[in-house]
Formats: C-alpha cells, structure tokens, sequence
C-alpha cells in the first residue's frame, strides 16, 4: 500500500509519500481499498499540531473516506468482501488501503460515485446537525452563511434550501459569490477581506439591507474572527447564531447582544455530536441519502487531486481558495 505521511509538524510541504505493507484486519475491522478520501480544514490543522486531536505519528491525514471492502475481520457482521462502504475515520484516509472499525462504515448507493461518498459525511452532517438539531431551522426562515463557498457553507446554501429557507450566502470575493447562486442561494453578499470597525458597519448594514426589518433568524458562522459580530447585530428576535468554525479566529462577542436580541449562541460540534447521540446521527445520514436521491443536494466537488499530489489539496484548503470540496482519489 501507500500512503502520504505525516512524519513532524509542519505544512503540507512535511508530507512523505510512503510505501507500506498492507495492513489486515482484526477483530471487529475491516480492511477497505480506498478510492477516494475527502479534504477537509481540520486535516490542514492537524499535520501542525493544532488541532485537538494528536495522532502519534508518523500517520496519513484524511478523516473522511470511500472504498471497498477487501476483507472482513472476527466477529464482523452485516458486510461483506465488495461492499462500497464510507466513514469518518479521523485520519489515515490519505493512503490506498486502511483498517476501519465496522461500527464506523456506512455502506452507501450505488448510484453515488466514490468521490460524491468520499466528501459526503464530514460537510452534509456537520451542516445538518447545524440546521436541524441546533437551529430547528424552519421553513420561510432566513438564513446567513459566513464563507459560504467553502464545503460546509455550500452544504448549508443546500440544505437550508431543501429546508425551506431564504439562503443568503457570504463570501470574500465575487467569484465566489457567483459560485454560492450556482449552487442556489438567493442572494449573496461580498465582504472585505480584513476587517476594521467601519467595514464591520458595512457589512452589517448590507445584511440587514437584504434580511429586511426583521433580520437574520439563523446565522451559521463557519469564519468566526471579526465577521461574526456583525452578523449577530443584524439578528432577527429569537434567532440562532451558529458557531461553527473560526478560521479567522476566535471572535470576541459582547455579550449585550444576544441579550438585546433575544438570541441564542449555538455551538456545533458535530464529531461529539455522532459519538453521544448515534441514533440521531443514524437517521440524519438515512435523510440525507434521501436528500442525495432526491437531486436534492450533491456534493460541490471542484477539484480532484490523486493521492501523491494530495499536499498540494491540502495547500489550496489552507489558503482558502477552495470552492465546494476538494477529494483526493486512489482510483
């Protein structure tokens, strides 16, 4: 097998494509040929160390994967060799076979292609657990999304869509913008780059511009950093800020505003969320294959990379350039 290793901190530069003996599976595994593995912004943290999770390395990043099942280990029940299987696997994904606990994989249609599974679970259930279990978003109901061209915030313009709600889309620069009304939001702001006290007056003024006089019911924060407070002034009463990453980094709120609102800040950690609630997060993944059947949502896959350019994916993720998701393929 190969894989592409993480061997000390550092950028995707520290990478080492690596060939390795294949692993087997032990009891309660199973040995998956992976086909794709989908890129997401905690791998770009962990390869340096920041993030919370630390795996000893030298080890693969990739925490979202698709394949097939090569082999069935003790005591497995419910698979068998050939099955198309996807999981979040924390890391390790980077790499054209790994071992995976059964508990962990979830066979998936076979009208979906591996690379659609292999960025399915990880963006679409961050996104839903989001909207349904935090916000109990509704239909006729607005919604905000900050970095809304990245691949939880195209998840959400979809899903809030497929809930019923007015999608508006925030992004850094027009390109994006006209990729977030591709995918389906109705309207679409540009904010600056960086931010100062007036282009966080502006910003604000432009939400409420196209929220109305009630404002904005549900914010879904995927930046965080100095955009968030203007999103929480233009709050509708009773609204639900969603505090879902801060890529721009951890705001600092006053927290007289929820109260003149009469807001609530919702965190959504939705990794903790699969492992204390797995029947909630079962049948979220069951609505969502019936979303994905229904041409209701689809992954926004921009670009492919095979696994030995998989550090190059990682760079494009780092400096924000992504739109929709980014997969790395062992096809």
């Amino acid at each position: 097998m190969q894989a592409l290793l993480s061997v000390a901190p550092g950028g995707p530069e520290t990478l080492e494509l690596t060939t390795l003996p294949d692993p087997q599976p032990g009891k309660g595994e199973l040995l998956v040929r992976i086909k794709a593995a989908g890129v997401n912004f905690p791998d770009t943290l962990m390869i340096r160390d920041l993030y919370q999770i630390k795996p000893p390395r030298p080890y693969a990043p990739g925490g979202e994967i698709a394949g097939q099942v090569l082999a069935v280990g003790e005591g497995v029940a419910g698979f068998e060799v050939g099955d198309r299987v996807l999981a979040l696997t924390g890391h390790g994904g980077f790499a054209t076979h790994l071992t995976i606990q059964a508990s962990t994989a979830v066979k998936f249609p076979d009208s979906m292609p591996f690379e659609d599974a292999a960025c399915f679970i990880f963006t679409y259930g961050t996104s839903y657990h989001a909207l349904k279990d935090r916000a109990a978003l509704k239909a006729g109901e607005t919604l905000l999304i900050l970095g809304a061209a990245g691949g939880v915030g195209t998840a959400a313009i979809e899903l809030g869509k497929a809930m019923g709600a007015r999608v508006i889309a925030a992004v850094s620069s027009e390109e994006k913008a006209a990729f977030c009304r591709q995918v389906g939001a109705d309207d679409t702001i540009v904010y600056a780059t960086e931010m100062d006290r007036d282009t966080q007056k502006a910003f604000s003024s432009d939400i409420k511009a196209l929220a109305g006089p009630v404002g904005v019911d549900v914010v879904y924060d995927a930046v965080g950093g100095d955009y968030a407070e203007p999103a929480l002034r233009a709050m509708a009463w009773g609204g639900r800020f969603l505090v879902v990453g801060f890529p721009a980094g951890i705001p600092k709120i006053p927290l007289n505003l929820p109260l003149l609102k009469g807001c609530q800040i919702v965190g959504v950690f939705w990794g903790a969320s699969v492992f204390r609630d797995p029947a909630g997060h079962a049948e979220n993944v069951q609505e969502l294959f019936q979303f994905y059947d229904a041409a209701r949502i689809k992954p926004q896959i921009s670009t492919t990379f095979p696994l030995e350019k998989a550090a190059e994916a990682l760079s494009l993720l780092s400096g924000r350039g992504a739109l929709g998701k980014i997969v790395v393929t062992m096809l």
